[in-house]
């Protein structure tokens, strides 16, 4: 574990040594964006309209056949698995 430690801060510290990240054409290329962005809606005039239905809830479930509903719980399954395989792990890892 502190061997981790010191090589993520070995890393870091070889990342930082390298330099800026002030970059001339960084920011020329973000002034650039904006101002085509700034240009295609300056004739815009339209007001956004609400729309009654976009919070509607849908409460009907989809018609699926027993092999489609059997393969989504065994993905749904797979995924708890994994979850859980990873929360053992890092609870290994910190201990250790």
């Amino acid at each position: 574990m502190n061997f981790r430690i010191a090589l993520t801060a070995a890393a870091t510290l070889a990342l930082a040594a390298c330099g800026s990240t002030e970059d001339a054409s960084t920011e020329a290329e973000a002034d650039t964006v904006e101002i085509a962005a700034d240009d295609a809606l300056a004739d815009v005039e339209a007001e956004p309209v609400e729309d009654p239905a976009a919070n509607d809830v849908a409460t009907e479930a989809p018609d699926l056949s027993p092999s489609e509903t059997a393969q989504i719980q065994e993905a749904g399954d797979n995924a708890a698995d994994t979850a859980a395989a990873a929360m053992d792990a890092m609870s290994q890892d910190a201990s250790n």
